[in-house]
């Protein structure tokens, strides 16, 4: 469980709709370094390092991105294996973006349990629609949906039972 930062008179700081989380900012790192990846060929490593001198990066979550850059780069092949079958079209016709996110979304149902399925679903959705093309972020909701009732299907099934209440 998280807890709210509090301020010097002991009530909570409430963050502006427009300020990322960690976590957020840390999929955007991600993302560009996936797409740095997939695009360019370019060694984890060195994408790694040119990216944590990125302006901004101080404020992500530098263990989140380093999973998910490192964790989808290795298990690659792995996340194409799981993404293919829901695909309307081949893979080699997946923009970039798109399939790092998807590569993102499909890391987080496996590897980060503790981040509620609807969350990383929601997040791998916002990517899409700022960085992806125009209805990027419906193929991505329409690939990692049902890839999140096969890799987390108690988790969907009793969210599927209970009305949609987000956390904030």
């Amino acid at each position: 469980m998280t807890q709210t930062p509090e301020s010097d008179n002991g009530l909570p700081i409430k963050r502006k709709a427009t300020e990322k989380s960690a976590r957020t900012r840390a999929r955007e790192f991600a993302l560009q370094a996936l797409y740095q990846h997939l695009v360019g060929k370019n060694e984890a490593s060195d994408i790694d390092a040119f990216t944590r001198d990125l302006s901004g990066f101080h404020k992500c979550d530098s263990v989140h991105f380093d999973a998910l850059v490192h964790g989808c780069i290795r298990e690659g092949n792995a996340l194409d294996a799981l993404i293919t079958p829901r695909l309307d079209r081949p893979l080699a016709e997946i923009s970039p973006i798109e399939r790092g996110v998807l590569w993102i979304g499909a890391y987080e149902f496996q590897h980060c349990l503790d981040v509620p399925w609807r969350v990383v679903l929601n997040e791998c959705i916002e990517l899409a629609k700022s960085f992806g093309g125009t209805d990027g972020h419906k193929f991505v909701n329409g690939v990692l949906h049902p890839l999140a009732a096969q890799l987390r299907p108690v988790e969907v099934a009793a969210g599927a039972s209970k009305p949609n209440h987000r956390k904030g």
